[in-house]
């Protein structure tokens, strides 16, 4: 998919911690995350970098507003949302990496 904006969830591994995103460089943001740019950040402080959640869109406004409605619902309401797009909860990293190239 060829967007220019898109939503995100992360996690740790344990799980324990979700992290709703938006950004307009997917790869990017997920490095920053990785590598802990902002050590002091939310996803720096709870280890989230996993990749498990990501829809892409063509405007930032659709993003944004997705991205805030996500973060109004319960932990539970996201995690049918994962799984019904990740089942496993594996980490999407490599797959999106390799989508956008």
């Amino acid at each position: 998919m060829l967007a220019s904006s898109w939503v995100y969830i992360i996690t740790n591994v344990h799980h324990t911690t979700l992290y709703v995103g938006v950004t307009n460089d997917l790869p990017t943001r997920l490095w920053e995350h990785r590598t802990k740019q902002d050590s002091r950040s939310f996803s720096g402080r709870y280890n989230l970098s996993i990749l498990i959640f990501y829809q892409g869109f063509d405007s930032i406004v659709d993003a944004i507003a997705k991205e805030k409605y996500i973060k109004g619902k319960t932990r539970r309401w996201k995690e049918e949302l994962i799984k019904s797009f990740n089942p496993d909860w594996k980490d999407l990293t490599l797959e999106i990496s390799l989508e956008l190239k």
